[in-house]
């Protein structure tokens, strides 16, 4: 993508407001520790759970005796600082407040280094308090943080129960449920309720700790600066015992003060993948709750560097492939995608990486989700990626699945136990052949592509080669089934699916090639060339492709025409992607470019997929605009949808999903982008 780093030489000083994130990520490590403020400031209303439910966190600052609300909305009445920063880079969370003669910054810093996984599995955040005086005085600073019981039940009529430790001669805070059902229920709209909530400080002088009634505590710190000397855990039908902290930052003048606390949870056991419960991956060598704690007050410093520097790069680097409204996205994207995966290890150590389809059908290790999110783990950790393939290969060569195509998913998340989607392992009906067989040949040729060899996909070939069978049969002319467009319903003759069969079967000759297999590599790179051009006949529909090959006037976005020039399998004339690209900037709406001609509603990954097999920047911009608009406009202020309407801005389902990850995409189509991150991240 040459013209892009061209072109931004040129611009990329240009002033362009930053985006207002519809929600703003705090805490985002997995489906279950995923805490979120949902608002424009965050002292404006409470945090939550990406699924809207409450998961409160609320932080003041006393400054000479009086107390000013930072973050949350609890009943009581409270003086606010005024929030005069909030902004979003890919591991911090950066907000400012002023007033009352001092500065107040709080960050949220998530150290989501993917190519370090200790570090990356780890689920802790650190929350970095500072405070400085702006009007020449001296100001004596407190801090206030508290976490409630709602973060450690699924339901608040769940009873939770709060502990106090000492820890290497420091207070640590334990929060959990009393009942502790492990791993109990599966679904989507849930919050954890087994394991351990962890609330612990950078080091011990000038903290006080307390875990029990917010009444007494509030109580305690607005009258001085401290939390009382006991703990009372409170009546239960008032909410449950909350874990505070009060942090003495002492007379502050113009030089900033600083500390920090470190919010963790410990969910003991993760996943059940096959009626075996996995650990945590940061678990898999016997560590715990307190092994993480002493290693995460150790690493901090080393961490807040290396992640500054990754996120200075990594922004660069955004900007210099997409301009500044494409960075915006993706910066968006980037812990989100990460947070709706759980990364655990197996029996034998072995790295398994889970995502969960949120708000979508709850369902764990979904192809049809791994596959829009890859470019994210293609370009950060290949390593990762194949954490995610793993299950779903294992489990298309057991006995049980008996079916000539891949799979769809594991079950509902946290529970791997075998597909549930379109009837399970019981029938053909409903499920998604072409489309799932597709997204594995093409991810795994696409890993080969970035480690240089095809060995991990010759540990599988008799499973890969009976899916390019399989889609050398049913491929070119799909019958009437889903796609990963689900929503869209059933489609028979799906143009946008047969390109991905047609690519599959390239991306197969490419691994077969790599494999030791070269008569099956030319064989099937003829059978993709002659797919390739019937496609032409079938899908042209005068200045464009149709949706379907029997549907005339109809069109849609030709979004897996990406790996053709990713891949580099050049099975499709160029024309078709710039005919395409032209003709999509005739269709577009005020919020971006419409799924196909059927409805308004779009998929953002999907768009961005689209926009990069634009041949020039100015069409690439195009297209990206308005996606950055309804991210920045929308009204639905949830994590990231990747599903809305392109008229309105409105969520139409989905939220928090991985798949965003496919918004990093573009770095895909730089060939020096894509080598420099995996080499850098191993």
């Amino acid at each position: 993508m040459l013209w892009r780093s061209a072109i931004f030489l040129l611009g990329s000083l240009a002033a362009v407001a930053q985006i207002r994130p519809p929600a703003v990520p705090l805490v985002a490590h997995d489906p279950y520790f995923s805490i979120w403020s949902m608002s424009d400031r965050l002292n404006q209303e409470g945090t939550k759970h990406w699924t809207g439910k409450p998961n409160t966190l609320t932080a003041y600052a006393r400054i000479d005796g009086k107390t000013f609300r930072l973050m949350g909305r609890e009943g009581r009445p409270s003086a606010e600082l005024q929030q005069t920063r909030a902004e979003v880079t890919p591991t911090r969370t950066i907000y400012e407040f002023a007033g009352a003669g001092a500065a107040v910054g709080l960050t949220f810093f998530t150290p989501a280094l993917p190519g370090d996984l200790d570090v990356l599995s780890r689920p802790l955040t650190y929350l970095e308090f500072t405070a400085s005086a702006t009007d020449g005085a001296r100001h004596q600073i407190e801090i206030y943080f508290d976490a409630a019981a709602d973060l450690v039940v699924n339901t608040p009529d769940q009873p939770a129960a709060a502990a106090r430790f000492q820890l290497d001669g420091m207070p640590l805070l334990r929060m959990g449920s009393r009942d502790q059902p492990v791993l109990a229920k599966r679904g989507d709209d849930l919050r954890i309720d087994w394991g351990y909530l962890y609330l612990a400080a950078d080091r011990a002088d000038g903290v006080s700790a307390y875990a029990g009634d917010r009444n007494a505590a509030r109580t305690a710190f607005d009258q001085t600066g401290r939390l009382p000397e006991s703990d009372d855990f409170g009546d239960p039908r008032r909410g449950g015992p909350y874990l505070a902290y009060a942090l003495a930052l002492g007379t502050t003048g113009a030089q900033p003060a600083s500390r920090y606390l470190m919010l963790a949870y410990d969910d003991l056991y993760a996943i059940e993948y096959f009626q075996r419960r996995e650990r945590a991956w940061w678990r898999r060598n016997g560590a715990d709750a307190a092994d993480m704690l002493r290693t995460a007050r150790k690493d901090h410093d080393s961490l807040l560097a290396r992640s500054k520097q990754f996120d200075a790069d990594l922004t660069a680097d955004l900007r210099k492939t997409g301009g500044a409204k494409y960075a915006d996205l993706a910066i968006l994207a980037y812990r989100q995608a990460l947070a709706a995966h759980k990364l655990v290890a197996d029996a034998d150590g072995t790295a398994l990486y889970f995502p969960k389809e949120n708000f979508s059908n709850g369902c764990i290790a979904t192809v049809d989700v791994i596959y829009p999110s890859a470019p994210f783990t293609l370009l950060f950790s290949p390593r990762l990626l194949k954490a995610q393939l793993q299950p779903v290969m294992d489990y298309a060569r057991m006995d049980r699945w008996r079916f000539p195509f891949a799979p769809h998913d594991l079950g509902t998340y946290p529970q791997a136990n075998g597909q549930v989607y379109g009837g399970g392992e019981r029938t053909e009906d409903n499920q998604m052949p072409v489309e799932e067989s597709g997204n594995m040949l093409i991810m795994l040729a696409a890993l080969a592509r970035v480690e240089g060899n095809a060995d991990y996909s010759a540990r599988y070939w008799p499973q890969i080669t009976k899916w390019a069978e399989y889609l050398k049969e049913k491929g070119l002319d799909p019958e009437n089934q889903l796609s990963t467009d689900d929503f869209a319903g059933h489609l028979a003759h799906n143009a946008n699916l047969s390109i991905k069969a047609i690519l599959a079967l390239g991306a197969y000759s490419q691994l077969a090639a790599m494999t030791g297999h070269p008569q099956d590599a030319a064989r099937y790179r003829q059978t993709a060339q002659e797919f390739a051009k019937k496609w032409v006949e079938l899908a042209i529909d005068g200045d464009h492709y149709k949706l379907a090959f029997d549907k005339p006037g109809t069109w849609s976005q030709k979004y897996n025409l990406v790996w053709d020039k990713l891949l580099g399998l050049n099975l499709f004339p160029k024309e078709i992607a710039s005919r395409e690209i032209a003709y999509y900037l005739t269709k577009q709406n005020q919020y971006g470019l419409p799924l196909d001609n059927r409805k308004d509603y779009t998929k953002l990954d999907w768009v961005l997929w689209t926009a990069t097999l634009a041949d020039t920047r100015a069409d690439f911009d195009k297209i990206v605009a308005p996606a950055w608009q309804f991210a920045n406009e929308s009204a639905s202020r949830v994590p990231l949808t990747d599903w809305y309407d392109t008229k309105t801005a409105r969520m139409q389902g989905f939220q928090a999903r991985s798949v965003v990850g496919g918004l990093f995409i573009p770095m895909l189509a730089d060939p020096a982008m894509w080598k420099k991150y995996p080499t850098a991240t191993r």
